[in-house]
Order: structure tokens, then C-alpha cells, then sequence
């Protein structure tokens, strides 16, 4: 029998209740990076050479021994491995620890932020399957953005540092689609959900930033005429971390 893959969704505000399973999918959605990111990073022809000449030393000082020239190679990707996890767990621990810990304060009460969630209809119940979240943002806080920022530079794109009125935009802070429920469009739902919300709050922009190794969800913004208008290898955590997992943090804006 032919199973049935057109599902429900239905885009609604955070609720207090929602907390247990919204902070699983944050987590999940972060920490989900990390394998990718190795992957990447352990791939990279300067990362190969690496393994091959640290495999080889191994090999050489081991009296011929293989045993030892895979134990040296397991070391560096387990060097490379640690600095991918470090990252994105640095960066989930941040976000837990700021405007995570308590989201009806960081966006029920602040009228120009907001946070939503989806639902999906499961044997006749609902079920929380993804989230978003927009704050709004002053023009003044751009640049301070950028001061911050070790590495940093902007890209094409510069027209968008010339908005008009004053400067105000929307960041979108979290997105996650939880891993069973994707390919079946919601991601798109919830872009709009945001981009509406914008438009209501009279942001000129919709501001992002994404790591790198996130292909898929850039993909799905670069659909929505998103471009990328300034990267970065500040990630927060030890910068040697990043410089081995060859992270880079990339700023990607739509005008609305």
C-alpha cells in the first residue's frame, strides 16, 4: 500500500508548554552540524596531506607498523572531530544561556521580536516539527556586529548597508526543521512566516548568519533571493578551532 505523504502543517506563536520539545529540537539542530563540518574539514586536500605525513611519521617511528600509522592518522581527524564539536556546541551553550533560556521574555514580551513554531498532524494529533524565530534589530547594531568579528569581511552586496528610514532589520536567530520532516516543503513555510513578519514590523531586510558546511539550508535561502553579503571565521570558540575545522560563518541578507 502506497503511504500518504501529504502532511498538515500549521505555523502558530510559541506556548510555555512547548519548551521541552522546542530546547530537543534546538539542540538537535545544532549539534546535527558537527559530522558534516568533520566530514568537510577531514576532506580537505590540506587535511589529507596532513593525515597522510602524520600517518606516514606514525608508520616510520613504529618500526614499520601499520598499527601505528592508523593510530596517528585517528589522531588528527579526532583533533579535527573535537574542534568541529567544540563550535557548535560552544555556540548551542551561548544560545541556552542568552535569549534560549527564556523565550517568552526574549520574544513573547518584546514586541519587535517573535518566535513559532510548527505543527504537524500525526494520527490525528499535533506535534511540534520546527521552529523560528526573527528579533528585530536597530541599524546601530550592524556595525558593532562587525567590530566584533575577527576576519571579517563584506562581500558584494554593499547596496545593502544603504537602507532607507532608520536602518531597522529583521535576524532571523533559530530555524530548525526536525530531521524526519524535511523535503516536505516546511522550511519554505516557515521563510515566510518570518518574511511576513517583517513586513508587519516595517523591517526593510531579513538578516542571517550560517555556518558554512550548512549546504542545504543555504540552498533553501539563496531560493528565496537571499545573497551573501559579508563571512567570517569568528565562531566564538578557540580560533584555532576554527582555523582547523576550516569554519566560516557567512552573513546572508534579502532585502523585503
Amino acid at each position: 500500500m502506497a503511504q500518504k505523504n501529504n502532511f498538515q502543517f500549521s505555523i502558530r506563536e510559541y506556548r510555555p508548554s512547548d519548551e521541552h520539545v522546542v530546547m530537543s529540537l534546538f539542540r538537535d539542530g545544532i549539534l546535527e552540524h558537527v559530522y558534516p563540518a568533520f566530514f568537510k574539514a577531514l576532506s580537505h586536500p590540506d587535511h589529507v596531506g596532513i593525515a597522510l605525513s602524520i600517518s606516514m611519521a606514525g608508520y616510520v617511528l613504529g618500526g614499520s607498523s601499520y598499527f601505528q600509522a592508523l593510530l596517528f592518522g585517528s589522531a588528527w581527524a579526532g583533533l579535527l572531530y573535537y574542534c568541529c564539536h567544540e563550535i557548535y556546541e560552544g555556540y548551542m551553550l551561548r544560545r541556552l544561556g542568552t535569549d534560549m533560556a527564556d523565550i517568552p521574555a526574549s520574544y513573547l514580551e518584546n514586541p519587535d521580536n517573535g518566535f513559532w513554531v510548527a505543527e504537524a498532524d500525526v494520527n490525528g494529533e499535533s506535534k511540534v516539527v520546527g521552529i523560528v524565530a526573527v528579533t528585530g534589530k536597530s541599524g546601530g547594531e550592524e556595525g558593532e556586529r562587525f567590530d566584533d568579528r575577527n576576519g571579517g569581511a563584506m562581500g558584494g552586496g554593499t547596496e545593502f548597508a544603504q537602507d532607507a528610514g532608520d536602518g531597522s532589520y529583521g535576524e532571523i536567530s533559530h530555524m530548525v526543521v526536525a530531521f524526519q520532516w524535511r523535503h516536505k516543503k516546511l522550511g519554505s513555510q516557515l521563510m515566510r512566516k518570518a518574511l511576513d513578519f517583517c513586513k508587519e514590523q516595517g523591517y526593510t531586510r531579513l538578516v542571517l548568519d550560517i555556518s558554512s558546511p550548512q549546504t542545504t539550508a543555504i540552498s533553501l535561502y539563496q531560493k528565496f533571493g537571499f545573497v551573501q553579503t559579508a563571512s567570517h571565521n569568528n565562531t566564538h570558540a578557540n580560533r584555532w578551532f576554527s582555523k582547523l575545522a576550516r569554519i566560516n560563518v557567512m552573513r546572508m541578507e534579502k532585502f523585503i
